[in-house]
């Protein structure tokens, strides 16, 4: 088995301890992201600690191969154990600590060792001592779900607000370019003359000078709407000078691929509601309902 480069837990992260019912696992993220469970923590909490597991375990790496953990290690078990599994349990994780080196494994791999022993005691292979293991695996996995293991394990962690500044960090890089393109017209001139219109004002075309309230309407419709974060990391890259000017029109920022299609569709749902309102109230109204801020709680359907 090869000897993996020992790793540390995220800088960021804490140890944490995974609660299922009445059992507590030792939980932690590590500095590429995965989500362990203490070797010795998963070996209690099936509550393997047999003579028989063991020695199994022992005569296996007498034998020069490598040997599957304590709560697996029972022969009636092996034709349950998945290719995918196997591999993923016969190479565990070695990580530090402080100063102390500890053994675990990927988080996932709880419910599905928690699988094999439901599906050896449905084909009758289990003998009696092994029917505490099996109430036990069935007791873990009714608390938890496949999907929500790695949440649990970010939350128990701290994990969980680190994992969300990289995933909207990573949204944000999709909508984003590093420098701004050069500039080409992506608001059509209809959105704003519509914008006059519910408002009462007068239109004079694109090339007057417009009120200034109308860039704040337009953050608000527009670029607080289409990602999370997005006007403020926009303000961050494109500040304002000692004139209040920026370098850059906001779109010029938005990469081409994820960006500009997505204002495309976002301007296309405003002008649609633009033209079926009476008024800009209404207006406003359709535009929470239907293109809510994130965090923002979305308004009733009263009757207009």
């Amino acid at each position: 088995m090869e000897e993996k480069k020992l790793q540390t837990i995220h800088p960021g992260s804490k140890p944490g301890t995974l609660k299922i019912i009445d059992t507590e696992i030792p939980c932690f993220v590590l500095e590429d992201g995965t989500r362990v469970l203490s070797e010795h923590g998963v070996t209690l909490a099936m509550k393997s600690r047999s003579g028989a597991s063991k020695r199994h375990k022992k005569t296996e790496q007498e034998k020069g191969r490598a040997p599957l953990p304590v709560f697996m290690a029972s022969n009636n078990l092996k034709p349950f154990v998945s290719n995918e599994l196997s591999v993923g349990l016969l190479n565990p994780i070695k990580f530090k600590v402080k100063s102390k080196i500890i053994q675990g494994y990927p988080a996932e791999l709880l419910p599905q060792i928690c699988e094999v022993w439901l599906s050896a005691r449905d084909a009758g292979v289990l003998n009696r001592q092994q029917e505490t293991k099996c109430k036990q695996a069935e007791l873990l996995i009714r608390g938890l779900a496949h999907i929500g293991i790695i949440a649990l394990v970010d939350e128990a962690t701290n994990f969980q607000e680190i994992r969300d500044k990289l995933t909207l960090q990573k949204i944000l890089d999709k909508y984003l370019l590093k420098e701004f393109a050069k500039w080409s017209k992506r608001f059509p001139d209809e959105f704003y003359m519509l914008m006059f219109k519910l408002k009462g004002w007068q239109w004079k075309g694109m090339k007057v000078n417009r009120p200034s309230v109308v860039g704040k309407y337009t953050n608000d419709l527009v670029y607080e709407r289409l990602a999370p974060g997005l006007l403020d990391e926009l303000k961050k890259i494109n500040p304002p000078d000692d004139q209040g000017r920026r370098k850059a029109k906001y779109q010029q920022w938005l990469t081409e691929d994820i960006g500009h299609p997505a204002l495309q569709r976002h301007l296309a749902m405003l002008i649609g509601f633009e033209r079926a309102s009476s008024n800009w109230g209404m207006f406003y109204r359709m535009v929470q309902r239907a293109l809510p801020k994130v965090n923002e709680q979305i308004p009733l359907a009263f009757e207009e």
